[in-house]
């Protein structure tokens, strides 16, 4: 799952140090969060909504076997060939071999999280074969040589300026900076590898278990162009990622759009069940589903299961600070932010991530923003007090943390801590901030600025006001 290969404090420095994507993500954050304030006002009572997604995530999760099974035997029933892959290399070789035996030379690619979470397209690359992204973020990523960025928004931290610069050098002239030219130039170059390709490779939004159907969500329409040209189609979906019924779809779907772009739904939806049949006009020869297990299934009967009801929204990304400052490529895997921090070492068995949990404020916004209630800061909470307990923290960090607990304690070592900090933000205070620290507090305001306390605790301006006489 990782795919950087620098300790996750050079990752942290390298995302800190780049102002221009700490710039970028900063505004895509503030955009994002004004439209999702309106994003919710035609559902009436919200929590009730989430309360209900929860309820059909947490049903599924508790009979995953059941219905995946199910799936598998109407996807059969219509033609399509189901393979159940355990881990990531027994996923990349089936599609291997899918593709040798069928001779393909060009696959064209939806965005798949999944697949990157393998490294599919590596192992094609490896048999010769050519791989074009056709969205339009995994596109720039692609030509950029990176990973995800973002779950929704792959390439979110890249402005315009860049995107320009990479399309220019594949054009081999320079061409302009406007969204809309540099839209129809990736829209021309990829039309004719639609034409061109010998199989499509999607991932999987939802799978509907009573029908067999794989659904996708799409704003750009080049789904449909990978799901019905070229002659084979494969689907590598994660294997929570199956929902029972269509009444069930309909709240997801109703949710999904919402958390993440503020649409109602999004532009495209394509439902996709089996092979194209006798008499259809278009849609692929051959169908096949690859479910991927690849440490999913370590999460099943722990405390930690609800992590497994995650929709891939990508909001929590969205609200978190941590996020904003460091970026998705500090995270070290695919999967970045809250939900990252935590299947990352779950799914891993510890092998990927184990620091994860550590980097985050605990702000609890990502909960508040979770379509399905995952317990997000609960969970970081408990992997934090598991790694400790592994020996995760070094000898110096459990010391400090012991004796900040003994001084919260008591209330006279309490108030003293406070007047220390207190004369010590003073004397490098300026406007009502710090703006360079020193100590400890050097590594906050290394990279932004801190308010200074103020002059008078909550407790000295309750005792004033006793004193006086006044009510506080």
């Amino acid at each position: 799952m990782a795919f950087v290969p620098d300790s996750f404090a050079q990752r942290v420095e390298k995302g800190l140090a780049d102002q221009t994507t700490r710039h970028t993500v900063g505004r895509v954050q503030d955009f994002f969060k004004a439209v999702r304030a309106r994003a919710f006002d035609d559902l009436g009572d919200v929590d009730q909504w989430r309360r209900r997604a929860e309820a059909i995530r947490q049903h599924t999760m508790e009979n995953l076997d059941a219905y995946l099974e199910q799936f598998a035997e109407q996807v059969a029933a219509r033609g399509g060939h189901v393979y159940f892959a355990p881990d990531a290399e027994a996923a990349c070789r089936y599609v291997c071999r899918i593709a040798q035996q069928r001779g393909v030379k060009r696959i064209v690619k939806g965005k798949s999280m999944v697949t990157e979470e393998i490294r599919l397209n590596d192992a094609l690359a490896k048999l010769g074969i050519e791989v074009f992204e056709t969205d339009l973020g995994e596109f720039i990523l692609q030509l950029a040589q990176e990973r995800p960025f973002h779950i929704v928004g792959p390439a979110l931290h890249k402005n315009r300026k860049q995107i320009a610069a990479l399309f220019s050098e594949l054009a081999g002239e320079p061409l302009p900076e406007q969204p809309e030219a540099l839209t129809r130039f990736a829209r021309e170059y990829l039309r004719d590898k639609f034409f061109q390709a010998d199989m499509g490779i999607t991932g999987c939004n939802f799978a509907i278990a009573e029908s067999g159907t794989v659904v996708l969500f799409s704003n750009e329409g080049n789904i449909r162009m990978t799901t019905t040209l070229p002659p084979v189609h494969v689907v590598v979906m994660g294997m929570e990622r199956v929902v029972p019924t269509w009444e069930d779809l309909d709240v997801l779907l109703t949710l999904l759009p919402r958390s993440i772009t503020g649409q109602k739904t999004s532009s495209y939806v394509s439902a996709v069940t089996g092979p194209r049949r006798e008499g259809e006009a278009d849609g692929p020869e051959e169908w096949h589903v690859v479910i991927v297990d690849n440490g999913r299934s370590r999460l099943l009967g722990t405390r930690y299961q609800k992590a497994l009801h995650c929709i891939r929204c990508g909001t929590c990304s969205l609200v978190c600070p941590v996020y904003r400052h460091i970026g998705g490529h500090a995270y070290g895997s695919v999967y970045n932010g809250p939900i990252g921090s935590i299947i990352s070492p779950l799914m891993t068995g510890g092998t990927v991530g184990r620091e994860l949990p550590f980097a985050s404020s605990l702000c609890g916004a990502c909960h508040e923003a979770c379509p399905v209630n995952i317990p997000l800061h609960d969970y970081l909470v408990s992997l934090r007090a598991d790694l400790a307990g592994e020996g995760e923290t070094s000898w110096a960090e459990r010391l400090v943390a012991r004796l900040f607990g003994w001084g919260t304690a008591h209330a006279p070592v309490y108030r003293m801590g406070q007047q220390m900090v207190r004369w010590l933000a003073g004397e490098a205070a300026d406007d009502g901030y710090v703006l360079k620290a020193k100590g400890p507090l050097a590594l906050w305001t290394a990279y932004r600025d801190l308010p200074q306390p103020a002059k008078e605790t909550f407790m000295q301006w309750w005792t004033a006001r006793k004193k006086e006489g006044r009510r506080p």
